[in-house]
């Protein structure tokens, strides 16, 4: 009996042993899978935005640029939102539509610059996840917003020039509210279900974005799990939101061409092509590029090409358009003139 709890003592030593290595090795598993989970699952603190940095002689010349497209962006559109809101002369559907689209393009630059010249004037290139899921999600919801009101105003064109004697009563300002309140809505429902879905993709420690700012596409595309939902949902929506409002801008001014042929005059041919040759510009600064970047699954994009077209349509688009609509305006630029009369006559005081 005695040989034989001898022989059982080195038994339980062994067997306590091997017990012991298991324990530690499943603590080791479960710590290393806890590790690598949350590596792949949790979101990175911040993002580095590129931009330029491969090419550092290019920094200084885009941020003289930048800022001053900036300055130029605000000076014009809050003048014309001003001039829409204190002239009584622009007190029309037209104009009410014009003042909330140099709103747009205002919080539009404002969203994507201010970040863009801090990146650039300094070393730490770096946007935080949080920051970059604001800014990516009230993008969208500004561009979004924007292509609809860009069909509310060929509406109003097709309105003005194809029913001249119904125009004060079919575009009525509850209509125009109604319209307004559509666009904003349609773009902030836009965001949201890019902003869901967008806020799900895993980037497995993954931080450098080649862009200038955060936009979904880039987002899609430095993710390292399956996409297919995002480009899916993506190409859908694109195709709604701006493929459907194009293609009534281009029926709007397929009617209105129709009918300013029958003008007998040339110089109310003029007169009317006139009216609308500002809107139509605008309309091809936004929608050539943004039709470029998104109708194309972001997944194969080039993004140093789409970053360029990105910085086209976030700062020169909305820069440009102020200056569209005052130099081939007659009654934006007489309210203009008013406006800086009544300033010089307050400061003057």
């Amino acid at each position: 009996m005695q040989d034989g709890g001898k022989r059982s003592v080195p038994l339980l030593r062994y067997y306590s042993f091997g017990f012991s290595q298991f324990v530690t090795g499943a603590r080791k598993y479960r710590n290393m899978k806890s590790d690598n989970q949350s590596f792949s699952g949790d979101p990175p603190k911040a993002f580095i935005l590129l931009g330029v940095s491969d090419r550092p002689w290019l920094e200084l010349p885009l941020f003289v640029v930048l800022l001053l497209s900036y300055v130029l962006a605000v000076l014009g559109n809050v003048a014309i939102i001003l001039a829409s809101q204190l002239d009584p002369q622009l007190h029309s559907p037209m104009y009410t539509f014009l003042s909330h689209l140099s709103f747009l393009d205002l919080c539009y630059t404002t969203t994507t610059v201010p970040q863009m010249l801090v990146n650039m004037g300094s070393s730490q290139k770096t946007i935080s996840y949080g920051g970059c899921t604001v800014q990516y999600a009230v993008f969208h919801w500004l561009g979004c917003t924007e292509c609809i009101l860009l069909a509310a105003m060929a509406l109003d064109r097709y309105v003005a020039i194809c029913e001249p004697l119904h125009y004060a009563v079919l575009m009525h300002r509850a209509l125009c509210q109604q319209l307004v309140a559509l666009a904003w809505l349609s773009g902030f429902g836009n965001s949201f279900v890019q902003v869901v879905l967008t806020v799900q993709l895993p980037f497995c420690g993954r931080q450098v974005l080649n862009n200038f700012f955060c936009e979904v596409p880039a987002m899609i595309k430095l993710s390292c799990a399956d996409t297919a939902v995002n480009d899916a949902t993506l190409a859908v929506l694109v195709a709604f939101f701006v493929l459907v409002p194009l293609a009534l801008i281009l029926l709007s001014y397929g009617f209105i061409a129709r009918a300013v042929l029958r003008i007998q005059s040339s110089k109310g041919r003029h007169k009317a092509f006139g009216t609308c040759s500002s809107h139509l510009m605008v309309v091809s600064l936004f929608y050539l590029p943004a039709i470029y970047m998104y109708l194309q699954p972001p997944s194969s994009y080039s993004q140093e090409q789409g970053k360029f077209i990105s910085l086209f349509y976030s700062i020169i688009t909305p820069t440009l358009n102020p200056f569209i609509y005052t130099l081939r305006n007659k009654d934006v630029k007489g309210a203009l003139r008013r406006l800086l009369a009544r300033i010089w006559r307050l400061c003057g005081r």
